[in-house]
């Protein structure tokens, strides 16, 4: 299987830690994404999300900085037992974050629909719930 990587950035009007936080505070994932989202914060502890299409582990956490962690789609052409690794940095730029974003593992066939998938199911909405915050 013949794999690539997505590399994106978005910045949001949040601090890092609020960033961070809309990842892996599974209510405020779930109010952003309109699915039930179960998320451990530990380390090798389990997610999913979007009842059962996304699913894996944490790798690494680091507060408000870095996210990595193995991602696996329940999507045709993606392997049963094959998971991508997503690595997310927050840097704060003056009274927002940039977020840079890392998929790598990512099988070449559905590299695209991933590509725009990222952006419309969160990057667009988790600015749109930034700016709705009170």
């Amino acid at each position: 299987m013949k794999t690539t990587s997505i590399k994106q950035t978005a910045t949001f009007d949040a601090a890092p830690g609020e960033v961070y936080q809309l990842i892996m505070d599974p209510k405020k994932h779930s109010a952003f994404t309109g699915s039930k989202v179960v998320m451990s914060a530990k380390i090798n502890g389990k997610f999913n999300g979007f009842d059962g299409y996304i699913h894996g582990y944490n790798i690494e956490l680091v507060e408000g900085k870095k996210i990595v962690q193995a991602w696996h789609f329940t999507e045709e052409g993606w392997p049963e037992d094959h998971f991508s690794t997503c690595t997310f940095l927050f840097k704060p730029v003056g009274k927002k974050t940039k977020l840079t974003f890392l998929q790598t593992n990512v099988p070449e066939q559905i590299a695209a629909s991933l590509k725009s998938g990222w952006k419309e199911i969160y990057w667009g909405p988790m600015k749109a719930y930034l700016s709705h915050k009170e």
